[in-house]
């Protein structure tokens, strides 16, 4: 009797338990029918998050969540500080092959990936949407951004090269060639976590690297699901691992940028700790791409297109709400056109509050932000703006619904050097502060300790070349007309001062990832000295 009792309470703890799994598996929203996309991306409710030829993961289980509802999505087993080296090792033997393949035909790679990254563009864009936060177009122009650079590094591959230099001797000539690096590590953030990726493989490809990722860990379902399209192209040609993937913590991140194997680390995140993995990267004489914050600024000039400024600042302010690296934080305004650009500017934010949404309601336009920490950050700033004599002219509230929401925000009436205005919060607050002219606006545009963005309307051509001149905006992007965001792949992405001095996507960006050469080459049959020196004992 007592057997039989303990017999059937054994059972009914089994079933309890495989009841319990089963709850918590449908909580997942990777169980739900209209998520089915997830699955189309390969991903599972529990995902392995190291990758280097094979798929594996020993480290911490980290569930994402739904920024818009506050629901898990699905679960990423990260790597251990031990998965990584060992990555770190395939990776560079990966390496030692893809350098000898002719670039070019590196170049056809990247372009199967861009084809690949088409096919998969619909459900990977609604992933970037669900995980980050950002609303639908958002994530698949995301997605277009890393196709755009894959067609880039393409025509790259045919046409990347040095020069040839006179020489001063007879019968030499100089030349200069650009050669891997080698190993390049990725650690992106959470806001673009798959098109920064995308900007430094595709270059780092063609011009002959490795490629290491550390996605952010709140995002880590898009680093699988990305690096399994790259992963599929690689083992379709019989290529090996030449571009790998280590999700992780802090452990993680500061092993990758202490390893002397990873020869350039290119780091997206805050100014504090872009600092920190400069000096470490640079201790070791390794080489960096840092591309940390901004605290950009949009300049109406008295002569300014009101109307196509005020559109710009809607989307600069409100874009990825407020959580690009180019969200438009402050807007300097003429003074003679403040306080009728602030009454329209609150007219238009107001007609967003009936589409404030879940990122992926298709009439949404401002989306929840990614966390808590940026609610509270939200919450805090404006409380400190209101404590130094600020103004919410708009906004300032937190929606009480399921998942992370607040209201796009204006604020007015603070000095231009108040330290929350010049303190970049990544969330959508937008200073509005009233010059007396453009020299002043400049001087303010200046004065952060940033230099990412920056953007001036103005329809005087003398005050448009002023500002893209020496006298003008200090920082790596200086616009005219537009927005601070929105930047396209073609031209150097990156900005001065505490922003990094990095430079990403086009332009010649691609010399950050190669090391150069001048080769001279003596065909004279005779040893000559440059300069005219002289050194014969005969």
């Amino acid at each position: 009797m007592i057997a039989n009792l303990r017999h059937l309470t054994g059972r009914l703890a089994v079933q309890r338990g495989q009841l319990q799994q089963q709850v918590r598996s449908a909580s997942y929203l990777i169980d739900q029918p209209e998520y089915s996309f997830l699955k189309d991306l390969g991903l599972e409710r529990d995902n392995p998050g190291v990758y280097s030829g094979h798929w594996q993961g020993r480290g911490q289980s980290i569930t994402s969540y739904d920024p818009g509802t506050g629901q898990p999505i699905a679960s990423v087993r990260q790597g251990t500080v031990q998965e990584l080296h060992q990555t770190i090792g395939l990776t560079v033997e990966a390496y030692r092959q893809w350098r000898q393949v002719p670039a070019p035909v590196r170049g056809e790679i990247v372009r199967q990936i861009g084809d690949e990254l088409r096919k998969y563009k619909e459900p990977l864009g609604k992933l970037v949407s669900l995980e980050v936060g950002k609303i639908y177009s958002e994530g698949q122009g995301e997605v277009q951004e890393f196709i755009d650079i894959c067609d880039y590094a393409v025509g790259l591959s045919r046409i990347y090269s040095g020069q040839l230099i006179n020489s001063e001797r007879a019968q030499h000539t100089i030349l200069e060639a650009w050669r891997p690096l080698g190993l390049v590590g990725v650690i992106s953030a959470y806001n673009f976590p798959n098109a920064v990726f995308g900007w430094n493989a595709a270059i780092a490809l063609v011009t002959g690297n490795g490629v290491l990722w550390k996605g952010a860990p709140s995002t880590p379902l898009v680093s699988v699901a990305t690096t399994r399209i790259v992963a599929e192209v690689l083992q379709r040609n019989h290529l090996p691992a030449v571009v790998s993937l280590c999700q992780g913590g802090t452990d993680v991140g500061a092993a990758l940028v202490a390893d002397q194997r990873v020869n350039l680390v290119s780091f997206t995140g805050s100014c504090q700790t872009g600092r920190d993995v400069g000096v470490e990267v640079q201790r070791r004489f390794g080489k960096v791409i840092l591309e940390l914050g901004g605290n950009n600024a949009l300049i109406i000039d008295e002569s300014a297109n009101i109307k196509m400024a005020l559109d710009a600042a809607l989307f600069g302010c409100i874009g990825t709400s407020g959580q690009r690296c180019t969200t438009t934080r402050r807007i300097i305004v003429h003074e003679k056109l403040h306080d009728s650009f602030v009454e329209a500017l609150t007219a238009k934010y107001a007609q967003l509050l009936p589409r404030i949404g879940h990122q992926l309601e298709l009439q949404t336009l401002v989306g929840p932000v990614h966390s808590k920490q940026n609610v509270d950050s939200y919450k805090e700033t404006i409380e400190e703006a209101k404590l130094l004599g600020g103004t919410v002219a708009f906004g300032g509230r937190v929606l009480e619904r399921a998942g992370h929401y607040v209201e796009p925000t204006i604020i007015t009436g603070l000095p231009h050097d108040a330290p929350v205005v010049h303190r970049e919060t990544f969330a959508p607050i937008v200073y509005v502060l009233k010059a007396r002219n453009v020299d002043e606006a400049v001087a303010w545009n200046n004065e952060v300790e940033q230099g990412l963005s920056s953007a001036i309307f103005t329809e005087n051509i003398g005050q448009a070349f002023k500002w893209i001149g020496a006298q003008g905006s200090d920082c790596g992007i200086v616009n005219i007309n537009t927005t601070t965001n929105g930047a396209e792949i073609g031209g150097a992405f990156g900005g001065e001062k505490a922003t990094g001095g990095g430079r990403e996507s086009g332009s010649d960006a691609w010399k950050q990832y190669c090391k150069r050469a001048t080769i001279t080459v003596n065909h004279s049959g005779e040893l000559a000295c440059a300069q005219g020196v002289v050194f014969n004992v005969e």
